[in-house]
């Protein structure tokens, strides 16, 4: 048989007003200590999704330059129909067959592939001056001089760079101290 005592502890049991209220301040301070770090983590990995998808181009780039055994360029292009003029690659860019080498497309069936304005807000890619596009001949070799396309982050902080050498293999980088972004 219960005790009258054990019935009102039964009863009793809970959180109180205080208690509560300091547990959702000590979670509100958590939250707000980790949000910058979390903004950090989501703009490395915005920046690891800009050098998959430019390093996926290039190997695309390269194979579709063998397999129509005609050259291929990749360009910065903001509007999937001519390539940009300048080294910012951040609106996107495109993919198409230049057989006679006039760095443009001149059909629609040339084009191969373009990824316009990609989703990485905060990440802006900037190519290397001098070097605006990306031109594979039919053995697969990338004419002209090593290309490096690098991934900056919203403060101007350099996150990580794609860089194809004259055989025309991509490689990434991601630097182990910060540096400032080129350009």
């Amino acid at each position: 048989m219960a005790k009258e005592g054990d019935e009102m502890d039964a009863r009793m049991r809970g959180f109180t007003l205080v208690e509560t209220v300091l547990a959702t301040a000590i979670l509100a301070l958590l939250a707000a200590l980790s949000l910058p770090a979390f903004g950090a983590l989501l703009e490395r990995q915005r920046a690891n999704a800009a050098m998959g998808a430019l390093s996926a181009q290039m190997q695309l780039a390269r194979m579709a330059a063998i397999t129509y055994r005609s050259p291929a360029v990749l360009c910065p292009s903001s509007d999937g129909g001519t390539c940009d003029g300048g080294t910012d690659w951040s609106g996107g860019w495109m993919l198409f067959l230049d057989p006679d080498g006039n760095q443009r497309p001149d059909t629609t069936d040339e084009v191969l592939r373009v990824e316009t304005a990609p989703d990485r807000q905060g990440v802006r890619v900037v190519g290397t001056t001098g070097r605006p596009r990306l031109r594979y001949m039919p053995d697969g070799r990338s004419a002209g001089t090593n290309l490096t396309l690098s991934v900056c982050g919203a403060t101007g902080e350099l996150l990580g760079a794609v860089i194809v050498n004259n055989m025309g293999r991509p490689r990434s980088f991601r630097p182990t101290a910060p540096a400032a972004c080129p350009g």
